[in-house]
């Protein structure tokens, strides 16, 4: 899913440096009578909501590069690209095709790839762990269990695997004979994995946890929230653990989860986005984008808003304040008035 964002943002992308490079007079196509510029297909595209977010996403990269870029190396680049380059293979596509229809080289796309490096870097940059970070990772962990499973297409599948496993059939050869999972099945469906692993859907790792050791599951349905398709699993529980009381043993872990939860939370990925942004003292200068980064940054007009919004809020509040105070008066007034006037009679 990461590479598929890339690739459609370097393709969109490209469409600005298309304005940014080349003269704003240059023509892009010639008929009899009129022609279309660079500039005409500019203020064509500019206005667009997929335009905007994509300048938007152009100027966060950027300001994120200049500042984080240092903490890249060109090793961790070479791997991104080698993993797109991979998962574009085990679909059945070329990446340097999906690049050249994107408008993009090696060069370039890797220069993307920089950039988001850049900004998970800076995301990365502003995390401080707490005691309760530690505790809130704590609640969802599970240390390292070692299991076996096999998957299969359908619940009738799962069904009748289990049914020959409880009359005594042999875990590893159904396995090997059975199992869809091409990564585990070779090896009699072998697996180790925690509460924070990848590799194993979350129903399963929540069924799995709670087996004990030589204990089998029923069925597990796990659904791909991408493709909305389910697989069916049985797993055998061969080494479970339980974690007990004690966070101590496990603190590097529980660390490296706090961190991955506030990299996946919005707000604080927002806070510290917009932090970088205001540091970096961004100037919309093209009017068409001026609210491109509203709710990140306060511009200038935002800022004069807020202020005068602050001015009339505490106008409000002193004459709201000068009319009680007077209404006070008056009631006190009249009360005095009144015992006066039962005091002469």
């Amino acid at each position: 899913m990461k590479k598929k964002l890339i690739l459609a943002a370097a393709g969109l992308f490209s469409v600005f440096a298309l304005a940014a490079c080349s003269s704003g007079s240059k023509e892009i196509a010639t008929m009899k009578g009129a022609t279309i510029t660079v500039d005409d297909f500019y203020n064509q595209v500019k206005t667009s909501q997929q335009s905007q977010q994509d300048v938007r996403n152009m100027i966060i990269f950027k300001v994120f590069e200049e500042k984080y870029g240092k903490d890249v190396s060109d090793k961790e680049v070479q791997a991104k690209y080698d993993e797109a380059k991979k998962n574009a293979k085990d679909q059945g596509a070329s990446l340097e095709d999906q690049l050249k229809q994107a408008g993009y080289t090696e060069k370039s796309y890797k220069q993307l790839i920089k950039q988001n490096l850049a900004y998970q870097a800076g995301i990365k940059a502003h995390i401080k762990i707490t005691d309760e970070d530690l505790k809130a990772a704590w609640e969802t962990f599970h240390p390292e269990v070692e299991a076996q499973l096999i998957q299969v297409a359908t619940e009738d599948e799962a069904k009748d695997i289990k049914k020959q496993l409880d009359d005594g059939g042999d875990f590893a050869k159904i396995a090997k004979e059975k199992s869809t999972d091409t990564t585990t099945k070779e090896d009699g469906g072998k697996v180790k994995f925690d509460s924070q692993s990848a590799t194993v859907p979350e129903q399963v790792k929540e069924a799995a946890f709670k087996l004990k050791d030589g204990t089998v599951s029923e069925p597990i349905q796990a659904t791909d929230a991408t493709t909305y398709q389910s697989t069916y699993y049985v797993v055998k529980m061969v080494k479970n653990k339980e974690k007990g009381n004690d966070m101590a043993p496990y603190k590097k872990e529980l660390k490296k989860i706090a961190e991955t939860n506030k990299q996946n939370d919005q707000e604080f990925v927002q806070k510290v986005t917009s932090d970088v942004l205001t540091e970096a003292n961004v100037k919309i200068k093209d009017d068409a984008f001026k609210d491109i980064l509203a709710g990140l940054i306060q511009t200038e007009d935002s800022s004069k808003s807020s202020e005068s919004s602050t001015k009339e809020s505490k106008a409000k509040e002193s004459s709201s304040k000068e009319k009680d105070s007077k209404s006070s008066d008056s009631s006190k007034t009249e009360e005095s008035s009144s015992k006066t006037e039962d005091s002469s009679k």
